[in-house]
Order: structure tokens, then C-alpha cells, then sequence
């Protein structure tokens, strides 16, 4: 059973939808109690950094999350600012973020940046993974999907760098270490390519 964290942020009924047409089971867990009986672990975000690692720590279900994840090994993938919350920190706030994987979020640097707006990136962009990984199989090289930040995650080793995109410089846009994924993106709303990158999240 996949759990959808469901901490006051993200496009909860957008990720329930896509599941369902997937014919994959998912449910909403906003307790600790909702962990009990989980396998996989989906951790939607948006706003600000502080704000949803606050959020999810007033919900109760940090702690647990922490040990599903680091000890039990469990795959987990957070989404847009829930990936940035796998890393260590944010230059968009000063709480320190979950951890999970090595890295910190950066906000993009609007002077390299040519395109008429600058930020936030926001729109259609390609997505270039750029090693093997289950999460894009039966993607394109190069699929599109829907982006809305303005920072983006810095990893320490590069080698957890599965994705990258470009926005005045090429960024990760995919991560994973061992159990642990992130994507930039928003899966939920980037039609059949969102739907075939949650559906291979399931079969992980």
C-alpha cells in the first residue's frame, strides 16, 4: 500500500486520481497511525521550505517517516518541494530539512537566466535522465513535465543525480540514493508522462 503524506501541502487529490486510473491502491495518511500498514511513501510539496517542514513536523508523523525510511529501508519520493526537503537545508528558509539524501536547495541565479521570465521557472520543460533507472522506464529521452519552483537541489554526490533539466543552468530534476527519490516536477500534472513515472514509482 502506498501512502500519500498528507501534511496540509501538496495536490493530494491529483496524485488519488492518478493512482486510481493506474488501478494501483494509495491512501491519504495525516497520522502516525496511518504508517502502520504502508510499503511506499509519497511526500508532495509546495510553498515555502520552512513552512512544510514545519507542517509536516506538527503533523507527528516526522519521527516515523524517519525510521520507515532510514531504517526499514522503505522507497519514499518526494515531490517538487518535497524533494527539496529530502536535502540538508534551504536557501529559502533556515530549518534544516529531513536529510535523506545529501544535498542542499539553491535558488537560481535570475542573472543567467534568458528567458523573459525569470522566476519562478514555471511551465513545460524537458527532463534528461542521465543514468538507468526504473522511475523512467518506458520514458523518452527526453519527456516533458510540468515545473513550478524557484529553487532547485544541489547535490553533494553526483552520482545520486538521475535527471537533470535546464533553466539558465542545467539543474537536477530527478534524485535518488538507495530508497530515496525526488523529482522538481509535478508528476500529478504532466498527463500520461507524470502517469508512467507514478506508476513505475509503484512497481519499485
Amino acid at each position: 500500500m502506498i501512502a500519500l503524506i498528507d501534511y496540509g501541502l501538496g495536490n493530494i487529490n491529483a496524485f488519488v486520481n492518478v493512482f486510481k486510473r493506474v488501478n494501483v491502491p494509495i491512501k491519504t495518511a495525516k497520522q502516525v497511525e496511518d504508517l502502520d500498514d504502508v510499503t511506499k511513501i509519497i511526500l508532495p510539496g509546495v510553498g515555502a521550505f520552512d513552512h512544510a517542514m514545519k507542517q509536516l513536523t506538527e503533523s507527528g508523523m516526522k519521527e516515523k517517516l524517519n525510521e520507515l525510511v532510514l531504517v526499514k529501508e522503505m522507497p519514499v519520493i518526494g515531490i517538487c518541494v518535497g524533494m527539496q526537503m529530502l536535502g540538508k537545508s534551504s536557501d529559502e528558509g533556515n530549518l534544516a530539512g529531513l536529510g535523506w539524501i545529501d544535498g542542499d536547495v539553491k535558488k537560481f541565479d535570475e542573472k543567467l537566466i534568458t528567458q523573459r521570465t525569470k522566476i519562478p521557472h514555471m511551465g513545460w520543460n524537458d527532463v534528461k535522465p542521465i543514468r538507468e533507472t526504473k522511475l523512467f522506464n518506458g520514458l523518452e529521452k527526453e519527456a516533458l513535465f510540468y515545473f513550478l519552483h524557484s529553487y532547485y537541489f544541489k547535490c553533494n554526490v553526483p552520482s545520486d543525480i538521475i535527471a537533470t533539466s535546464d533553466y539558465g543552468i542545467e539543474f537536477a530534476c530527478a534524485i535518488n540514493h538507495k530508497n530515496v527519490y525526488g523529482v522538481q516536477f509535478h508528476p500529478e500534472k504532466s498527463h500520461h508522462y507524470g502517469e508512467q513515472l507514478l506508476h513505475n514509482f509503484a512497481k519499485i
